[in-house]
This record gives structure tokens, C-alpha cells and sequence, in this order.
């Protein structure tokens, strides 16, 4: 630990992170980074790599203890560590570059973290339909959409980006593209499900 740091106990960094001090994130994000490297170093992959998997798996985490759904059953360096392993041995699996199976580790990585990294898994999944969804709506529906829910903007400043006439026709047309974006998304998800 370095002077001037103030050093956590893992609840402290799950609370500090809680509230939103950036301090303890960046903290716990140097603490186990080597620990990470080491391990992808070690098999078969690259300092930019490790610290690629690394800011994945800090991600899983972080999302974990802002949305208040972290079930920690063991120090967060074991989590971290399973969460990264899986992520790293994924991608190795995925280049052609290991010969083993995921589910060959399965039983020595029951930390919780399996089922957290498959959840962060399925949402960018989600992320990513969505965003393929969105892009092929086409406009005015898409900027329409961006514009109330990526953008907070209001009806009224809808009404008159849009130039429509009152606010309860923006409402209608929203809706309308609403529903056109919930079938491209269904359409694609139930795509994907089916392979």
C-alpha cells in the first residue's frame, strides 16, 4: 500500500465503492492486477491482454456492488481471480489457443463469481441485440428513442426537435417506435436463443 492510501478490509471496498468513492475502486483496481497478469502471462497471453481481462472482470464487480446484487462468499481477490480466469480461459478457447475445456475448471471455480460473469454475460448480450435493434429501426424512430431515453429529454423538447405538433403526437409516435424496436429485439433474441 502506498502512503497517503487509506487501506480497506473487503467490506470497506464494498461499501466505499457502494457509495461511489472512486478512490477505493482505483485502489482495489491496482491491489489484484498483478495477481491477473501473472496468471494470464503465464498462459499464453499479453500485458495488454491481462489488463483487458482484468478491467472486465473489475467491471463485473463494480456493476455487482452498485446494483446491490453481490453475494460475496469469499475474499474479493477469489472472486476477481475466478472471474478473470473464466474470462481469460474463455478467450483462449475462443482464439483456438488451449485445448481445454471450460467446463473441465467448472469445479474448482465455485465462488459465486461463475454465475455473477454468466449474468454480466447475458445482459451485454442483451446490450449488444438491443443496439443492433436500434440501429435498424432507422430515423426518425431511432433518434426519437435516444432522445427520451439515453437523453432524459423531455416531451416538449421532443415536440420541437421533431417538429411535431403538440406533445401527445410525440408521445404517440415514441410508442409507436417503441413497439417496432421491442419486435426487431424480440425477432434477433429469439434468433440467437434458437442456435
Amino acid at each position: 500500500m502506498g502512503k497517503g492510501q487509506p487501506s480497506y478490509t473487503d467490506e470497506e471496498f464494498v461499501m466505499a465503492i457502494r457509495r461511489g468513492d472512486d478512490r477505493a475502486l482505483a485502489q482495489l483496481y491496482r491491489l489484484h492486477l498483478p495477481m491477473v497478469s501473472h496468471f494470464v502471462l503465464q498462459n499464453s497471453g499479453t500485458e495488454d491482454e491481462a489488463k483487458d481481462v482484468y478491467q472486465e472482470g473489475v467491471m463485473v464487480f463494480y456493476e455487482k456492488v452498485r446494483d446491490g446484487s453481490l453475494e460475496l462468499s469469499c475474499q474479493i481477490k477469489t472472486y476477481l481471480y475466478a472471474v478473470c480466469r473464466r474470462l481469460w480461459l474463455k478467450r483462449l478457447a475462443e482464439k483456438g489457443r488451449f485445448g481445454v475445456r471450460l467446463d473441465d475448471h467448472e469445479p474448482y471455480l465455485e465462488t459465486g463469481a461463475e454465475a455473477d460473469l454468466a449474468e454480466a454475460e447475458e445482459r451485454d448480450r442483451r446490450f449488444a441485440l438491443m443496439g443492433e435493434a436500434l440501429e435498424q429501426i432507422g430515423e426518425p424512430c431511432k433518434s426519437l428513442l435516444e432522445g427520451f431515453y439515453l437523453l432524459d429529454r423531455s416531451m416538449q423538447q421532443l415536440t420541437a426537435d421533431f417538429g411535431y405538433t403538440n406533445a401527445d403526437n410525440a408521445k404517440n409516435q415514441k410508442y409507436k417506435c417503441l413497439v417496432r424496436l421491442k419486435k426487431l429485439f424480440f425477432s434477433h433474441y429469439k434468433e440467437e436463443e434458437s442456435y
